[in-house]
């Protein structure tokens, strides 16, 4: 009768750690920074149908990098807990806090009991009525909880990152200015992050969307198109004004630039939309 290995509870666990970090690494970071208007969340994301920031409820979004199809079933999860206690209880019962707990329980318990950890990162933020009030949490792939203030970076190369952004990064912020900061961070390269930006990210490599502060109800935009665009280039002509006139624009008008065409309008109370 062959008789198994024995292997430490300690070797387990960094060999769960070491797989799931690896997997994380091979992924593009995320930036998510606050701004003096609310929190803008930038990913470098080429493609138009795989969203790696999305919206959870009215005040709430989720970004992630990692495995999709790992992060794709959290957004989800977490969709139907916001809409859940929202219509049991109060909209404003739906926190990023609880939330980031019940990812943090998720995330947990998957890594030490299952025979594969989850290869993701995840960034939960809410937007408050003052800057003070903004809330922003990182989790990784063993459910540590992470109470984030200002900015973070997550993926493989967000350590090198770290630096870059806190270096740039202020509260009073313009939305432009924000921008400008994620795209610099995103285009540097990790083994030399002192020598600056190492390559050109267009506007259709980002994936950018905002919680725009002062909103009632749902706070997520989309910011893509001509937007980002203006938002992105040197002769940004919203730069000086007080707040980005194209995102003042109610939410369910026709053809607001923020949002993709597909998006319905707001739901009625006690229902939450997936995807902002």
């Amino acid at each position: 009768m062959t008789q198994q290995f024995y292997v430490s509870p300690e070797q387990v666990m960094r060999d769960r750690a070491d797989f799931a970090r690896k997997g994380i690494a091979r992924g593009r970071s995320v930036v998510v920074l606050c701004f003096d208007a609310g929190i803008a969340l930038v990913a470098d994301n080429p493609s138009r149908a795989l969203h790696k920031v999305s919206e959870i409820y009215d005040r709430i979004a989720f970004a992630a990098v990692g495995k999709y199809n790992e992060f794709e079933n959290l957004r989800v999860a977490g969709v139907r807990y916001a809409d859940l206690r929202g219509y049991s209880y109060d909209r404003a019962d739906v926190t990023a806090r609880g939330l980031a707990n019940a990812y943090a329980q998720t995330l947990g318990s998957v890594f030490t009991t299952e025979s594969k950890p989850l290869e993701v990162e995840i960034v939960v933020a809410e937007v408050g009525a003052s800057g003070e009030g903004d809330q922003i949490y990182r989790l990784t792939y063993d459910g540590s909880v992470a109470d984030e203030r200002g900015a973070v970076v997550i993926g493989g190369a967000a350590d090198a990152l770290a630096g870059v952004l806190a270096e740039g990064w202020r509260p009073d912020l313009r939305l432009a200015d924000a921008l400008a900061l994620a795209r610099r961070v995103l285009a540097t390269d990790p083994a030399d992050p002192t020598a600056g930006p190492s390559r050109d990210l267009p506007a259709s490599s980002l994936e950018v969307a905002v919680l725009e502060r002062g909103l009632p109800r749902r706070s997520f935009r989309r910011v893509q198109g001509d937007l980002l665009e203006r938002l992105l280039s040197d002769d940004d002509p919203t730069v000086d004004a007080p707040r980005t006139p194209d995102l003042l624009a109610p939410a369910d008008a026709p053809g607001h630039p923020g949002l993709p065409e597909d998006v319905p309008p707001a739901p009625p109370s006690g229902s939450a939309a997936e995807e902002g």
